[in-house]
């Protein structure tokens, strides 16, 4: 791990690790100033032991604006990057300021205003038509980013950033998709390059020598007519030359074809674009996406495919990852599982950022997990995310805690989450949070389920009930058939499955177990791989096969879509999984009788039918609510949190659960 640590020079700095919080647009502040909240979330990554921490700005021009970032274009918000750039020199970080303009990738409802781009071509984005700029308007623009280049240095951040990445207005310059311009900044190659090299050559001239200048750009657009890592090794040469002392390699465009960063992306696949840019620049490189673990980080450094390592998401979930990697605390690591539901799938509906494991972000003062007054003996009922973080919470205040599991494994509902292809990192949270009640002191009393006689004898001052939740019964003639079994007993493999299955219920249960049960008799990759390198399968027939499974899967699902209640940067992986593993999905069905033979359903009117040797209901889940009425009067204190509530998503019981424990 020693290579994570090593400091590196950007231009006439030091930085004195490999680790960078890459930038993220927390919208924190108001009316783009600079506010304590937005300080104190910074302050935590800072204090957590990271090299270069990216901050997100724009100038506010007719291009791109966003009163909850910080703005650039008055000298009146220089105070506020001044006490930015205190508090996090403090604890020994640098800081870059990414000069943000997303271009035609603005939504209009946002900025006020219809979006500019390179040319007027469609955001497949945000679905709006953006006005051509002029060529006055580039010019402009270009004199904007070194205003704000230059207001950046005056606040005494130690550097900047131009953005060619995640489809914005650089991306749009440079790619053929976006840039249908006749004029001197687009057609050829050489002209779409004119606008981004001279915004750094602009950039350059205004902050002087020695003030870095990064550029983050995309390895590989992964848009279809768009620019491939060949064409983007070649732009990236060229913009490094005018004047870039880091790069920033990351992949694709919001709008790609590829998945980028969900769960479904293996760890660190992106890497080898920044190893690609290596190869051809002479300024240091650092990589990003899916970089998530220590382990991984070391690997990327030690073996040469870049400079530094880039996390968003990761610091997110454990600001001080830095710290308990130089102290090889890796348990203690609480991870990121790219679930991105606190994150990505908040920001898509207009919320503000969090995190699934960490209910503090963005409320780091307030919620800062302080001594109990008191210590009490407190019982948790339920081992399911609910239940772990808060018998986290509450040991770590200092409370003396009981966790009642009545199965023989801690997870609850997580535990089958990771059951399915695609899915497995939400075994990590159950792996930390399991060595978090070694770590604290928790007793954990597996195979023990909690009654009103167990709380009578132990006694407790407060009892936590996060019992969850059990799978909905339908009223459905016919579920009294031998072929009919429930989801989590397919996860679990409890039951025998058929080769020809229907799933009553496309949420994201029926989805993924349509996954776990569609992928069984797939060739593995590593067989794929063997047989296509070596001749014995062409590529094709390879990927094919291990697509391929043993089972007819079909979805029926009465709503008119599949996996509703997936979120939304997550939900467009699992239909394309479901496509390449040949499952069929039927929405608008609604099922009206089961029998030994198959499913009749009523779809549009008329009356269908599928035949099944299994039929597998997920229809959902109803709260385990009976226990909290049989104990109350037996304890002085006693809360309900999660499924057992109303069932909903995992973030929702750890962040009920993380606000109770705090009131103990």
């Amino acid at each position: 791990m020693e290579e994570l640590f090593e400091p590196i020079r950007v231009g006439g700095i030091e930085i004195k690790n490999r680790f960078a919080l890459l930038p993220m647009g927390m919208g924190y502040c108001e009316d783009g100033y600079v506010t304590d909240r937005l300080i104190d979330f910074y302050v935590e990554m800072a204090k957590g032991g990271v090299g270069l921490i990216y901050v997100v700005g724009t100038y506010n021009d007719f291009g791109f604006s966003n009163p909850h970032f910080i703005a650039l274009e008055d000298d009146k918000f220089l105070p506020g990057l001044g006490r930015l750039a205190d508090a996090l020199h403090a604890y020994g970080a640098k800081v870059f300021m990414q000069l943000m303009h997303m271009g035609a990738s603005a939504p209009s409802l946002i900025i006020g205003h219809q979006p500019v781009s390179a040319s007027a071509v469609r955001s497949a984005l945000t679905g709006e038509m953006p006005r051509e700029l002029t060529v006055t308007e580039i010019k402009e623009t270009i004199t904007h980013f070194a205003e704000a280049a230059w207001r950046v240095k005056e606040g005494g951040l130690d550097g900047v950033e131009l953005i060619n990445q995640g489809g914005y207005l650089i991306n749009q310059f440079l790619s053929p998709i976006t840039n249908l311009r006749t004029d001197d900044y687009g057609g050829d190659f050489e002209k779409r390059l004119r606008f981004p090299i001279e915004a750094v050559r602009a950039v350059r001239v205004r902050v002087g020598p020695g003030f870095p200048i990064g550029y983050r750009t995309c390895g590989d657009e992964f848009m279809k007519g768009g620019n491939t890592y060949k064409e983007i090794r070649q732009i990236t040469q060229r913009i490094v030359k005018a004047g870039v002392d880091l790069v920033s390699v990351s992949a694709g465009w919001h709008q790609s074809f590829l998945p980028l960063i969900p769960m479904v992306v293996p760890r660190g696949a992106y890497s080898y674009l920044a190893r690609g840019i290596k190869e051809v620049v002479d300024v240091p490189v650092l990589a990003a996406n899916r970089i998530n673990n220590p382990f991984l980080a070391s690997e990327i450094i030690a073996s040469g495919q870049a400079d530094m390592v880039g996390m968003a998401r990761a610091l997110l979930a454990d600001p001080e990852l830095p710290l308990k990697t130089a102290a090889g605390r890796f348990k203690e690591i609480r991870p990121c599982i790219a679930c991105n539901q606190g994150c990505f799938d908040t920001i898509t509906h207009g919320q503000e950022v969090t995190c699934l494991l960490n209910p503090a972000v963005g409320r780091e003062r307030e919620y800062a997990i302080t001594p109990a007054p008191s210590s009490k003996k407190v019982m948790v009922i339920g081992g399911g995310p609910g239940g772990l973080e808060a018998a986290r919470v509450l040991a770590l205040r200092g409370h003396q805690v009981i966790l009642f599991e009545k199965t023989d494994r801690l997870g609850g509902q997580l535990r089958l989450a990771a059951i399915p292809p695609e899915r497995a990192e939400f075994a990590e949270a159950i792996r930390y949070y399991a060595d978090e009640m070694e770590r604290l002191g928790v007793t954990l009393r597996l195979g023990e389920e909690a009654t009103p006689e167990t709380v009578a004898a132990e006694k407790p001052e407060a009892v936590v009930l996060a019992a969850g939740a059990r799978p909905l019964c339908p009223d459905l003639p016919g579920l009294d058939c031998g072929n009919v079994v429930y989801a989590a007993d397919v996860l679990e493999e409890k039951v025998r499955v058929g080769r020809k299955v229907v799933i009553i219920g496309g949420g994201a249960t029926g989805a993924e177990t349509a996954l776990f049960l569609a992928r069984m008799g797939t060739m593995s990759p590593e067989t794929a791989v063997f047989l296509a390198s070596r001749g014995g399968l062409s590529a094709e027939e390879a990927i094919e096969a291990t697509h391929r499974g043993i089972k007819t899967v079909t979805i029926l699902e009465m709503m008119g879509r599949i996996g509703e209640d997936i979120g939304r940067s997550t939900r467009w992986t699992v239909l394309q999984s479901l496509r390449l593993y040949n499952v069929a999905m039927i929405t608008k069905a609604k099922v009206e009788r089961v029998t030994d033979k198959g499913v009749f359903y009523d779809r549009e009117g008329q009356e269908q039918f599928i035949e099944a040797d299994t039929v597998v209901i997920a229809m959902g889940s109803v709260p385990v609510a009976d226990l909290k009425e049989r104990i109350e009067g037996l304890v002085p204190q006693l809360y309900a949190i999660g499924d057992c509530v109303k069932p909903r998503k995992a973030l929702d019981a750890v962040h009920e659960a993380y606000a109770v424990a705090r009131e103990i």
